[in-house]
């Protein structure tokens, strides 16, 4: 693909508003991706609203502190385009993307409207791997060496080890040995790329690098912070660039699994930025986002969204390629996890993303005969959420054989079925018994009161666990017949039950006549990544995503482990044995 943007003799832009300039590829980019007419995440729509709305601002507004100059947001771009090529592939020349050009038009373009100088200080860009992100990267480190306007400007390439920050500084050397016009200006060597012209260059650094002191930058570019746990190199960085008059400094990663990170922060704050009115515009206005993930809904599994988190989707990644990348490991459990943080931005502790796996869930498919459980001793747990979400109870029932059989009931408020915000068939499930639709818009507590009170009726309920947040009204009408326990909802004491109740589910000891919405809740439990859980190896139950509920699953958990602190391992069930039926 040729533009129209190119630089003439004397390194000049020309007409930086013709078509296919990287300015009208920025344009189109950000007018149909809010308006629907290709695939992007919310996150991706929401900073090219704010980029339009802003123009629209700059143009109606006089005073409005900020203008965009179409020269300047041409420049980097023409650069790139004109003088450099990657060094992977089989490519001559290097075409930025749509994306890209909506990148660096925003970073470069947007000037303060008295000074003249750049608005954005700070850029983070979170696209999935493979996407380009160090090859655009590494054309900006040169860009600014050399055509930035900055004399002694000095780059610095950064990142949590020294192979890493060694990866965009190897990128960036090899473009301009590439380049026949930048090779002649440019000095390559092991520890530097230098501009001598301007006194300018380009060094990478690492986290523990000793050699931090009398910094002067003028562009950091952060590699893959979601690798960062603390904050004590950008910080450094950051602090030396107040003496330059415009810096800039560049996040670009994929998404990780330090949950308490610069990225988890800087994920939340530049998100703020593209909100008004969340940050005060002398923060907000200095912070560019470009975030490319799953939204909230997203099912993992279906491709079309895929491309929400890899903008690059069609050009540098090829669906058959993912497709075949994610057939391979998706049930390989760590390697799912990678695929699912790595390539579509949705942040998981890799190691412990699933609870169990599907192929878990279905060793536990036997069924028994319920009019053989009359009379039998069982556990009870509730789990309330939100009485306007969903609600469910359970009961565990230890078997003379080792196993257990769950009982459970879920019940949802209309108002939530009509949202069908969770995809799950809920009149098929009410028709079979296995959660009741409760109509209007909550769930009142007498429900539960009433089911417990009915399986009374049948089954010795030796006690009921619950957690007691919200449910200190259901608790006291319940203890007027049963005996109830309380069940913190932290590690220390859901750990242990959790675990157990895991190698239950490997070892094919739970019964639950097929129950499809155990499955379900089951299905949809993760580990929590919560870094002061997995340090000491302490379990906490989290969910997939908002629509993939596990209430009945925590209804369970309680019951279990109060099942635990009443019936010890090794201890005999006396009550009726049960008839196990095979299928």
């Amino acid at each position: 693909m040729t533009t129209a943007s190119t630089i003439s003799p004397d390194n000049k832009i020309v007409n930086p508003s013709a078509p296919g300039s990287a300015v009208s590829r920025c344009f189109a980019y950000a007018r149909q991706a809010v308006n629907g007419e290709i695939t992007v995440c919310e996150k991706t729509r929401m900073a090219c609203r704010r980029f339009l709305d802003d123009l629209e601002k700059s143009r109606k507004d006089p005073d409005f502190p900020w203008a965009f100059d179409p020269v300047r947001a041409e420049r980097p771009v023409a650069f790139i385009e004109h003088f450099l090529k990657p060094t992977k592939g089989s490519y001559d020349k290097m075409t930025l993307l749509p994306w890209q050009c909506f990148v660096e038009c925003n970073v470069y373009g947007w000037i303060n409207r008295q000074t003249k100088l750049r608005r954005f200080r700070e850029a983070l860009i979170l696209v999935g791997t493979g996407n380009g992100k160090s090859t655009l990267l590494a054309g900006n480190a040169t860009y600014a060496a050399c055509k930035d306007g900055e004399r002694g400007a000095e780059i610095y390439l950064l990142a949590n080890s020294k192979d890493q920050a060694g990866i965009v500084f190897s990128e960036c050397k090899g473009q301009i040995d590439e380049s026949p016009a930048l090779a002649k200006r440019f000095r390559t060597l092991r520890d530097g790329v230098f501009y001598d012209k301007t006194r300018s260059f380009i060094r990478h650094r690492a986290s523990d690098s000793k050699k931090l002191d009398g910094l002067n930058p003028h562009m950091a570019i952060f590699d893959e912070i979601h690798e960062f746990r603390d904050f004590k190199l950008i910080n450094i960085l950051r602090r030396k660039m107040v003496k330059r008059p415009q810096p800039i400094a560049w996040y670009i990663t994929t998404m990780g699994n330090v949950t308490d990170g610069p990225l988890a922060y800087y994920y939340d704050l530049f998100t703020d930025a593209m909100i008004p009115g969340k940050l005060k515009p002398e923060v907000a206005d200095s912070m560019f986002a470009f975030i490319c993930e799953l939204d909230a809904d997203d099912d993992v599994e279906n491709t079309a969204v895929w491309g929400k988190a890899n903008p690059s989707l069609g050009y540098l990644l090829h669906m058959e390629d993912l497709q075949q990348s994610w057939e391979r490991c998706k049930n390989v459990p760590s390697e799912r996890a990678d695929f699912i943080c790595k390539q579509l931005n949705i942040m998981v502790n890799a190691d412990d993303m699933a609870f169990v796996q599907p192929e878990v869930i279905r060793r536990n498919m036997d069924t028994v005969d319920e009019e053989a459980l009359l009379g039998r001793r069982c556990y009870g747990g509730f789990d309330l959420s939100s009485r306007e979400d969903y609600t469910s109870a359970a009961l565990e029932f230890p078997l003379d054989d080792g196993r257990s059989f769950v009982k459970l009931h879920t019940w949802v408020p209309q108002r939530k079925v009509d949202l069908d915000q969770e995809k799950i068939d809920y009149y098929s499930l009410a028709m079979r018994g296995y959660l009741t639709i409760v109509p209007g818009e909550y769930v009142q507590q007498e429900d539960i009161y009433d089911w417990f009170t009915e399986q009374a009726e049948k089954y010795e309920i030796v006690t009921i666990g619950y957690d007691p947040a919200n449910a200190t009204r259901l608790r006291q009408m319940l203890e007027q017949r049963f005996e109830c326990q309380v069940v913190r909802q932290g590690p220390i004491t859901l750990n242990d039950p959790m675990k157990d109740i895991k190698e239950m589910l490997l070892a094919g000891r739970v019964v639950c006549n097929q129950d499809p919405m155990l499955y379900w809740y089951c299905d949809n439990v993760r580990i929590s990544g919560e870094r002061r859980h997995a340090d000491k190896a302490n379990w906490m139950p989290t969910k997939r995503n908002k629509y993939r509920k596990i209430d009945g699953f925590m209804a369970w958990l309680d019951a279990h482990t109060v099942r635990m602190d009443r019936l010890p391992a090794g201890m005999i069930n006396t009550t009726p044995s049960i008839r196990v039926l095979d299928i």
